[in-house]
């Protein structure tokens, strides 16, 4: 039986498939990108109070099968994920400015 998440007087388990890929599907999401890339997301996640399930980083998308609480709302949870692990992998490898002129990732 799974794990339910209780507060006050509410029990729930809401949980999400997300995927996100990156600008123009490029391939940019290998090696050493990659690996910051999966411990940001991890990182985020535990600050967040959101456990992921499953989750893969593939070279241009991400999948991740997330649960989280019932006060969060999904459209603030992606807007996290996805804001900070670009703006810190685009501060972390400075040669995909070239790609992403615009900081858009």
């Amino acid at each position: 039986m799974t794990k339910q998440r209780t507060s006050g007087r509410t029990v729930s388990r809401l949980t999400v498939h997300l995927v996100c890929s990156t600008k123009y599907r490029y391939k940019v999401l290998t090696g050493d990108i990659q690996k910051r890339c999966r411990k940001l997301l991890i990182e985020i996640c535990d600050s967040e109070d959101i456990i992921i399930l499953k989750g893969v980083v593939s070279g241009n998308h991400v999948h991740m099968h997330i649960e989280y609480h019932t006060s969060q709302d999904i459209s603030g949870i992606v807007k996290r994920l996805k804001g900070r692990t670009s703006r810190k992998i685009q501060q972390d490898f400075p040669t995909l400015l070239k790609k992403y002129w615009g900081r858009h990732f």
